[in-house]
């Protein structure tokens, strides 16, 4: 195995493992939303969760540009990872306002689209095409 192949195969193990633990985080802000309703705890552990959850899209993001620089493979995971940077900064803004009616449906949306992430991140053929130049 060439240095490079190994630091490609770095790099996606990386990107896997960061995509997956940023969709068990939003999995995880699900279930504390919904023990808001009926926990006094639910509150702290969604508290929590959204902290570990941002720095999972950070994470996320870290492992994107990894994966592809170093790498050499598609640069597609790192727009990915800076647009849900984006929705989770969105997401932190509207979760301090108070604002239920949108925060609620883009933790929906979050969720779709990492676990989305995850399931291409897993397609061994989608990270390891190279990126068509126009």
């Amino acid at each position: 195995m060439t240095r490079r192949t190994a630091a490609a195969q770095d790099g996606l193990t990386f990107l896997k493992t960061a995509t997956a633990l940023q969709t068990l985080t939003l999995f995880f802000q699900a279930v504390t939303a919904g023990m808001l309703l009926t926990s006094s705890h639910g509150y702290l552990m969604h508290d929590v969760g959204s902290k570990v959850m941002y720095a999972a899209a950070m994470l996320y993001l870290l492992a994107a540009i990894l994966a592809w620089r170093p790498g050499g493979g598609s640069p597609r995971p790192v727009l990915y990872a800076t647009g849900f940077l984006v929705l989770a900064s969105a997401q932190v803004v509207l979760g301090i306002a108070h604002a239920p009616s949108f925060h609620v449906p883009l933790g929906v949306v979050m969720f779709a689209l990492s676990t989305l992430a995850l399931v291409q991140t897993l397609s061994p053929h989608w990270l390891l095409r190279p990126a068509a130049r126009s």
